[in-house]
């Protein structure tokens, strides 16, 4: 099973868009995002800080997203 890459959350957002999810709204430093299916996420824009490992595994289980095909669409 691959390793979770250390991404920041403008890095992610731009991973997801790839596969369909849209800015919704943000509120602070919060975006959320959601998908044509109805899968909303919510992720934090920290400057330039990565996302805690914790945090990127609930985020890749409420996106119904592998850690394999993450790291495809952020190649």
């Amino acid at each position: 099973m691959a390793k979770l890459p250390n991404i920041t959350g403008s890095e992610l957002i731009t991973a997801l868009q790839k596969i369909g999810f849209e800015i919704v709204r943000q509120k602070g430093s919060h975006i959320r995002l959601k998908h044509a299916d109805n899968r909303v996420v919510t992720i934090p824009i920290h400057a330039r800080k990565t996302i805690g490992k914790g945090l990127l595994l609930k985020i890749l289980r409420d996106a119904d997203l592998t850690k394999d095909e993450l790291i495809s669409l952020l190649d």
